[in-house]
């Protein structure tokens, strides 16, 4: 279990920085002063990230970071981490991570035990995915589960199979029964508590759902919980009808066959051709 107190050590930092999509008034000051702060910024595209700064006045060097060298580039971050330095990760426009680079570098980061830290502030659930470490994409937001134990682990079930990263709200006097359910419905997957958000006594606590239930009880402050989704290790025989449901799910969802084949091989690592074979039945795989 790695628990980061972001404001509370002096490891070197990773910030996630998103940027306007279009009204430059809406970069907020603290955005602004971090990036005045860094001593790299790693960029999509150093020409449009370069009109952002000129305007914003902010000097910092520029190093590109595209979802073709994501790899390379993430190595590069946390070199640069390793010497010290601090580091800024935006998009051309919007948030890193949302369907935008970064998710490797982030992944990497935390395995090093750098500081992950967010920087937007009116979106809790985002900062929290984000800077979690886990899988950001697909993701669904649930919000607060019921207060009662039984209606909880109802809706928990409803989850229970989703194979994409979940993100939840709780408060800290529930904190502990929520995690506790959690642990029961979904087993001991890997999960990230973060805390008291963009404030002096930032944490993300991440490990699995078990660890984290050990420290919980004395936390405070509003929390939101991200949990990796369910993961299938596929066994050719037994689950092909698993794999057919999961394609008529995305094909009642409005997807076209050739949509929902790509996005359920996306979903379980499973080769597109593979699917495509059991789909049209010239595989039994």
């Amino acid at each position: 279990m790695i628990r980061q107190k972001s404001f509370e050590n002096e490891m070197p930092t990773l910030y996630l920085v998103p940027t306007p999509i279009g009204n430059l008034n809406e970069f907020s000051p603290r955005a602004v002063d971090v990036l005045k702060s860094v001593d790299v910024i790693a960029c999509e595209d150093t020409r449009t990230s370069g009109q952002l700064l000129k305007h914003f006045d902010i000097h910092s060097r520029l190093i590109c970071c595209q979802n073709f060298n994501e790899e390379n580039s993430a190595k590069g971050i946390v070199e640069l981490l390793e010497r010290g330095q601090k580091v800024a990760l935006i998009s051309d426009a919007g948030y890193p991570l949302i369907n935008d680079p970064g998710q490797k570098v982030v992944m990497m980061a935390v395995e090093h035990g750098f500081n992950v830290v967010p920087v937007s502030g009116p979106n809790a659930m985002l900062d929290a995915l984000v800077a979690s470490g886990l899988t950001a994409q697909p993701f669904i937001f649930i919000g607060f589960l019921p207060s009662s134990e039984n209606e909880r682990r109802k809706k928990l079930n409803e989850y229970k199979n989703y194979p994409m990263t979940m993100v939840f709200y709780e408060a800290p006097h529930r904190i502990h029964k929520c995690l506790a359910s959690m642990l029961d419905v979904f087993g001991d997957r890997k999960c990230c508590l973060a805390r008291e958000l963009t404030k002096v006594h930032e944490e993300f606590i991440r490990g699995t759902i078990s660890e984290i239930l050990e420290v919980c009880d004395d936390l405070k402050g509003e929390m939101v919980v991200v949990v990796e989704g369910h993961t299938v290790e596929f066994q050719p025989d037994a689950d092909y009808s698993l794999i057919m449901n999961m394609i008529n799910e995305s094909m009642a969802n409005g997807m076209t066959k050739s949509e929902a084949i790509k996005d359920v091989a996306s979903r379980t690592g499973i080769a597109r051709n593979t699917i495509y074979a059991l789909v049209h039945g010239t595989s039994r795989c």
